[in-house]
Formats: C-alpha cells, structure tokens, sequence
C-alpha cells in the first residue's frame, strides 16, 4: 500500500491528465457526444492507473510514467494535427500568393515563381487535407512525388526529393515574404518607380507573419525528421 504523499501525488497526475484531454477534446472534437466519450475514456484510464497504485499493483513511480507517457501522446496527437491544418491553411494562401504574383507581374514572373508557388500550394493543401479528413500522415501529393522521382533519377531516392521539396518551399516563402510589392497608397499616371514599392512583409499584419512563421517551422520540422530518419 503506497504512502499517501505518493497515492496523492498519482491521484494529482491523474488529474491533470483529465485536464488535459478536456482542453484537447474542446479543441479538436466538435462533436459533443463524441467529445464526451474521449474525455470519460480518459478518465476511466486514469481512475485505473490510480486504483492499480492504490491495490499495489503498480508501484507510484509506474503509474506517473504511465500518466506522463499517456499526458505525451495525446500532446503529440494534438501536435500532428494542428499542424496538419496550419498545412492545409498554408497551402491556400500560397496559392492566392503565386496567383497575385502572376498577376502583379503580368505574367513575367510567373514560370519563376507564380507558378511553382501555387503548385506547392495545390501540392501542401492537398497532403494535409487528405491527412485531416483521413486521420493519416502520410500522404504524398503529385509535386512531392515529381521531386522524390527527380531525385532518383539523379542517384538519390525519395528522402532527398522531399529535403529538395521542404528546401523550394521554404524558398518560395521567403521570396513571397521578401518580394517587391506596390505601397497601399502608391499611385502614378504612368510608370511607377523604386520607391513605390516596399518589402512584402511590411505590409503583412502580425498575426500574417507569426502565422507564416509558424508554417516554415512546420516544414522545417518535417525536413528535419526527414534527415534524422534518413541518418540512421
């Protein structure tokens, strides 16, 4: 039978554990019965988890690894998953972006950038679309797939097609970023000059930037796991 400092402290994890898959379910499962059912799962396998240290089934210091090994893989699941959006969102906006180029640019700068950045766009929106809508994370969209075959045919295989695609992507951003854009209020009867134009992201607001910011960690992270994986 555990001290009651320890039960306590078990008891307390399991708390916090139940807290936990609350503020998840609100945020993730829009569903209420469904919502409902994930946080009573949870709950029943943190009353287990107490009980089983409470009979000496499982000594304190097991049920806390429990506990925390429980607390991680929902954190992680959660993770997965807004980074599946922040994916899906990300690749709308490059979209509209490449198009805007396209347009701004009447078309001159559009095979150099407009274009691959809408491709990747299509490309992003699609991965992380089909990976919400089917609870997978794995999935390749056809531009990935032009890069991992490109790649093999110049001696790599796929992990170095999808370094190459995270690296233009993360190019493409920081162009979309960095690029020329017109001033708000830039306005001439005839040709506009160098200081009508300011840095694209002088004229993004915060949240646009943190935002931006967020999603090239996302494929930074990505890339990084790629090559931790392909280093082993």
């Amino acid at each position: 039978m555990p001290g009651s400092c320890d039960y306590w402290m078990v008891s307390s994890a399991a708390g916090k554990l139940g807290s936990q898959a609350s503020t998840l379910g609100v945020r993730h499962i829009k569903d209420g019965t469904l919502r409902f059912q994930f946080n009573r799962e949870v709950a029943y396998y943190a009353k287990r988890i107490v009980d089983d240290v409470s009979l000496g089934k499982k000594s304190p210091e097991q049920g806390l690894l429990d506990i925390e090994n429980e607390q991680r893989s929902l954190l992680n699941q959660s993770i997965e998953i807004a980074q599946k959006g922040v994916g899906a969102i990300a690749g709308a906006f490059q979209i509209a972006a490449g198009a805007g180029i396209c347009y701004a640019s009447a078309g001159v700068l559009c095979a150099l950038a407009g274009a691959p950045m809408m491709a990747h766009g299509a490309n992003n929106l699609y991965e992380s679309g089909r990976n919400l809508l089917e609870n997978r994370s794995d999935t390749q969209g056809p531009v990935r797939k032009l890069y991992q075959e490109g790649s093999t045919l110049l001696g790599g295989d796929a992990s170095h097609g999808n370094m190459a695609y995270g690296t233009v992507d993360l190019g493409l951003s920081a162009y979309g970023v960095g690029r020329m854009v017109l001033k708000p209020d830039a306005w001439r009867l005839f040709r506009y000059i160098h200081a009508d134009y300011i840095r694209s992201y002088k004229t993004m607001g915060s949240s646009a930037l943190i935002f931006e910011g967020i999603s090239d960690s996302v494929t930074g992270r990505s890339m990084y796991r790629e090559y931790k994986d392909n280093d082993k």
